[in-house]
This record gives structure tokens, C-alpha cells and sequence, in this order.
């Protein structure tokens, strides 16, 4: 019984124990919704939302393309931008934390503005689709980039010379003593950078892009049902993001060692 309800770090609990504990907690979570629900008096109108499922769902697909393209690009660019920054070019290092610190330092939704409103019709470019993915690939990749950086740094030289004192090679060493060590240190603030990503996908509605916000938006206006149409995309986002924090969580256990 004392292994159902403890975990000294040592004893694998149960897997009924894991489903028990997590039923209770989604059951409590969800009574403390249902309780401020029905103290705020608010009038539930889902039939009003039904019939417009379909553009949820081809709002939802919208938002999948975007995020998936998203997360391939800026995990790309945080991956260049980090190396780049422990170049031994000066200017590369220069540039790469020029772009760091002002993608950091300036508001996502000023940066989609400017990306879309100036820059790309600076260049004649008018998908809307292309320049929000840009645009969201550039604004992730910057804090990726510090995540792989740290990560890298994280790991001792003495780790990279005793590797290189046992007949390893510059590459060998990285591929096989530094890179397995930083992933598991990078493992956690990826995962919650790719979570941030995906919701940050929303606030490409200000440019008109047909994904799952606006689709709630236009739902709302045309049913006048806030929270009705609202929920439906906190429950798409739960979806997309779930399964990359599980994804990740299970990596790291994997890749788990004794320090």
C-alpha cells in the first residue's frame, strides 16, 4: 500500500498506482473547474458552437502545418545560431548575438508586425503563411539557441580532455561524451520552449492566418458564446502540446545516468 501513495526515488511505483494518482488529480482539477463554473452563474450555450466544428477543425489542421514547420525551422536555426556563437569568427559571434538578444528583448507580436508589414512587402512577399512561419521559426529559434548553447557549455572541459586523452577525435568526443550529457541538461527547457512555440502560433491570427484561434474568434463573434468557443482551443493546444512534453520526458528518461 505505502507503494501506491510514496516514491522514495528508488521503488518503481506501480503502473495502476501511476493511473490511480492521475485520475484524482484530473478528477480534482476538474471539480474545482466545475465548482467556479457554477458559482459564476455564467449560461453554457454549446449548441450554438456545434455547427461550426468544422471550421474548429480546419483551424486545428491549419495550426499543426504551421507548428510543425515552425519547430523543424527554429530548432535548425537555434541549433546554427548557438554554434555560431561559440565560433571563432568574431563577426559571426557578434551577429549571432545581436539576433539573440533583439529577438529576445522585443515582443513577438511587434515582430510579426514588422516581419509582415515591412519587411516581407519590402521584399514583394504576400504569403501570409510563409512570413508567419518565419517569423515564429525566428522569434523560437533565438531562445533555442541559448538552450543548446547552455547545454553544450554545461558539460566540463575536463569531460572533452579526458576524451580526447583516451584516443577520441575533436568529433568523436563531442558525438559521444559532450552531446549525450547536454541533451539530457537540454531535454526539459526544450520541451517547454517547443510547448511555448505551438501557443505562440495563436498571435499568428493578427495577420490574418486561418488557424485555430481565429477560428475560435470568428466563432465567437458569429455565436456571441465567449467561453464556448474559447475551450475548444485551449483543448486543441492540450492536444498539440501533451504529446511533445510526454515525447521529451521519455527521452530523458531514457538517456537518465548516474552523476
Amino acid at each position: 500500500m505505502r507503494a501506491y501513495f510514496f516514491d522514495d526515488g528508488r521503488t518503481p511505483v506501480p503502473a495502476g498506482a501511476r493511473v490511480l494518482h492521475f485520475v484524482l488529480a484530473l478528477a480534482l482539477l476538474g471539480g474545482v473547474f466545475w465548482f467556479c463554473a457554477s458559482r459564476s452563474g455564467y449560461t453554457w450555450h454549446w449548441e450554438s458552437v456545434v455547427p461550426y466544428w468544422r471550421k474548429f477543425l480546419a483551424g486545428w489542421r491549419a495550426t499543426v502545418g504551421i507548428s510543425a514547420a515552425a519547430l523543424t525551422l527554429s530548432t535548425l536555426l537555434g541549433l546554427g545560431f548557438a554554434l555560431a556563437r561559440r565560433s571563432r569568427i568574431v563577426p559571426l559571434r557578434y551577429f549571432s548575438r545581436i539576433y539573440v538578444e533583439l529577438i529576445r528583448g522585443t515582443p513577438l507580436l511587434v515582430q510579426l508586425a514588422v516581419s509582415f508589414y515591412i519587411i516581407a512587402d519590402g521584399f514583394g512577399l504576400q504569403n501570409r503563411y510563409v512570413v508567419g512561419v518565419v517569423a515564429l521559426s525566428l522569434f523560437a529559434g533565438a531562445y533555442i539557441s541559448e538552450i543548446i548553447r547552455a547545454g553544450l557549455e554545461s558539460v566540463g572541459a575536463s569531460q572533452r580532455e579526458a576524451a580526447r586523452a583516451i584516443g577520441l577525435t575533436e568529433a568523436q568526443a563531442f558525438r559521444y561524451v559532450v552531446l549525450p550529457q547536454a541533451a539530457r541538461r537540454m531535454a526539459p527547457p526544450m520541451a517547454g520552449q517547443f510547448a511555448s512555440l505551438v501557443k505562440d502560433s495563436s498571435l499568428l491570427s493578427i495577420l490574418g492566418i486561418g488557424e485555430l484561434t481565429l477560428a475560435g474568434q470568428e466563432v465567437s463573434s458569429l455565436t456571441y458564446g465567449v467561453f464556448e468557443a474559447y475551450l475548444p482551443i485551449a483543448v486543441g493546444y492540450l492536444v498539440l502540446t501533451l504529446p511533445i512534453a510526454l515525447w521529451i520526458n521519455a527521452m530523458e528518461r531514457r538517456h537518465s545516468f548516474e552523476t
